[in-house]
This record gives structure tokens, sequence and C-alpha cells, in this order.
């Protein structure tokens, strides 16, 4: 997609992410509490930025920006001294993928996310990792997101 300096994106660039903007209570698929998350638009749009707070308390943000030279949403994750940058590459009506890498004390390993609508406004989100490149996954956090009222 070609666009000028400045020009706006087409709105569907920019509502890729939409189902997930909210105010979440967040759990993990056996039972237990994970925590909560709001996930809001900013800069126009252009932005989503994303504030968790674990059930245990620890803080972590990501920022989703629209990346113009590659046309394509990317994401930054900080949490507690390591980052994740990824880049989104599935998006489907309720359903999108974020790939890229985790960087942990020096290591530097594949990692994806995805988020799925689920029936009722709740959200799936499902990230993994891999330790042999690619070849197989594992699952390091599987969550349903309720909103809060």
């Amino acid at each position: 997609m070609e666009v000028e300096v400045g020009a706006p994106l087409p709105s569907a660039a920019l509502a890729v992410l939409d189902f997930w903007l909210g105010h979440w209570s967040v759990r993990r698929r056996d039972g237990g509490h994970a925590g909560t998350d709001l996930v809001e638009r900013v800069l126009d749009g252009y932005a989503i930025l994303e504030h968790w707070r674990s059930a245990a308390g620890e803080e972590g943000k990501s920022l989703f920006y629209f990346d113009r030279s590659a046309d394509t949403w990317k994401q930054a994750w900080v949490i507690d001294g390591y980052v994740k940058e990824k880049r989104l590459v599935l998006a489907e009506p309720g359903r999108i993928r974020f790939e890229g890498l985790a960087y942990v004390d020096g290591a530097a390993f594949p990692d994806r996310t995805t988020l799925t609508a689920l029936a009722d406004g709740e959200i799936g989100q499902l990230i993994q990792h891999s330790l042999d490149g690619g070849s197989t996954w594992t699952t390091s956090f599987d969550a349903i997101y309720s909103p809060l009222a």
C-alpha cells in the first residue's frame, strides 16, 4: 500500500486491533486469576497502548504502532527487564498474530502472540515461544480476557 507522507491511513489498516480495545479481567485457561489489562487507542489511532498488571502486581507496557515504511503493525513489549519485539503476521476478522523475538538475559528466541475474539465479547490470548528456532512451540501464557464493567 502506498501512502503520501502525512496522508491518513485507510481505516481498515487502523482497525486491526479494535476488537482488543478495552479494560479486561484476565484469567488463565486453568481458571486462575492472571491480572488486568487496559488496551487503549492513542495518537489518533496510529498506536495502541497496553497497560498490564499481573495478579502479583507486576506491570508491563506494550506499544503497538503502525509502521508506514513496512506497511504493518509492530509491537514493543517491556516487563521486568525483558523486551519483546514483534510484527503482525496474520490478520483475519477477530484473529491476529504477532511474531518476533523475546530478549531475556542476553538471549533472543522466537515468540508469538495470537489474539482471538471469543463469544460474549471475550478474547483468547495465546503466547508461545520456541527454543529451537521455531521448529516447536511451548505455551508461555494461555488466558481469557473478559470485559470489566
